[in-house]
C-alpha cells in the first residue's frame, strides 16, 4: 500500500512516519505540505492512500479532493472533530483525530486494504446474478462513532449506546441523556453492529445486550426487557424465540 502524507505540519508528518513503521505492508512514497504540492505528488507517485489533513495554508483538504478528477482512497488526520460528517460525505474511509493512536491507525489501514483487495480481485468469467454491494465495515463495541443532530455533535462509544429506535424516517440513538436522530435505517445499522452485543428485538428497535437490567415474560410467549436508564422494550414473538435460543445455556 503506497501512502502519501499531506499535512502542513512537519512534526505531524514525522509522527505519522513513525507510526507507520509498525506496518510493514505500507510504504510512505512521499509528503506534501499543501494542496498544490499534493496534486503534483499524486500525479507523480500514484499513491493508494492519502493521509490528509483538513486545515492547510491555501486550500483545505476538502478543496483538494474536490479539485481532483480521480482521487486515491482518503483517511483524514485532523485535530478537529467537527468535520467528521463532511469527511464521510466525500467518501473518506476513516477520520483520525490527532494525536493518532496506533490501534486506530491499524483499523483505518485495514479498511483501505480491504478496499484495495476488493478492487484487485479478478472478475468471474461468467455470473448468473449481479454481485451484491460490499457489506458496510463492521464495528466493535469499543469503536467510537460520530453522531450529528442539527448543530450538536458527539463522538460516542458504541458500548455506551443502549438503544437504536426507528423514529419516522430516522433512527434515534439512546446514550446518557441524549436522544439524537441520524439518517440511517435499522437494516444498515444491523449490518455494521456486532450481533454478539446488539440484538434486533423487533422491527423498530435494536438493543445493547450489556444494558439489559431485567427480563420478564410478556404476552403470547414474548418477552419484555428493561434497559438500564430506560426504556422498556417489547421483544416480538419471533425474536423472543431467537433471544432464548441465542442466550440460553
Amino acid at each position: 500500500m503506497k501512502i502519501l502524507l499531506v499535512d502542513d505540519s512537519r512534526l505531524a508528518r514525522i509522527e505519522l512516519r513513525h507510526l507507520l513503521q509498525a506496518f510493514p505492508e505500507v510504504t510512505v512514497v512521499g509528503e506534501a505540505r499543501h494542496a498544490a504540492e499534493a496534486r503534483t505528488r499524486i500525479q507523480e507517485l500514484q499513491p493508494d492512500l492519502l493521509l490528509l489533513d483538513i486545515h492547510m495554508p491555501g486550500e483545505t483538504g476538502f478543496e483538494l479532493l474536490a479539485s481532483l478528477e480521480a482521487a486515491p482512497h482518503v483517511v483524514f488526520t485532523t485535530a478537529y472533530d467537527e468535520y467528521a460528517l463532511r469527511a464521510f460525505e466525500v467518501n473518506a474511509l476513516d477520520y483520525l483525530l490527532k494525536p493518532i493512536e496506533t490501534k486506530r491507525l491499524a483499523v483505518a489501514l485495514a479498511k483501505v486494504q480491504s478496499k484495495l483487495s476488493a478492487a484487485s480481485a479478478p472478475e468471474p468469467v461468467s455470473a448468473t446474478f449481479q454481485a451484491e454491494e460490499p457489506s458496510p465495515t463492521p464495528l466493535t463495541e469499543q469503536d467510537q462513532v460520530f453522531v450529528k443532530d442539527g448543530e450538536r455533535c458527539w463522538f460516542v462509544r458504541l458500548a455506551d449506546i443502549r438503544l437504536f429506535e426507528i423514529n419516522g424516517s430516522y433512527t434515534q440513538i439512546y446514550f446518557d441523556q441524549h436522544r439524537p436522530l441520524i439518517p440511517r435505517t435499522l437494516q444498515h445499522l444491523e449490518q455494521r453492529l456486532d450481533p454478539r452485543v446488539f440484538f434486533r428485538v423487533n422491527r423498530q428497535q435494536i438493543i445493547n445486550l450489556k444494558w439489559v437490567d431485567g427480563i420478564e415474560p410478556w404476552f403470547s410467549n414474548s418477552l419484555k426487557i428493561k434497559l438500564r436508564g430506560g426504556p422498556e422494550v417489547e421483544v416480538s414473538r419471533q425474536q423472543s424465540v431467537r433471544f432464548r435460543e441465542l442466550l440460553s445455556l
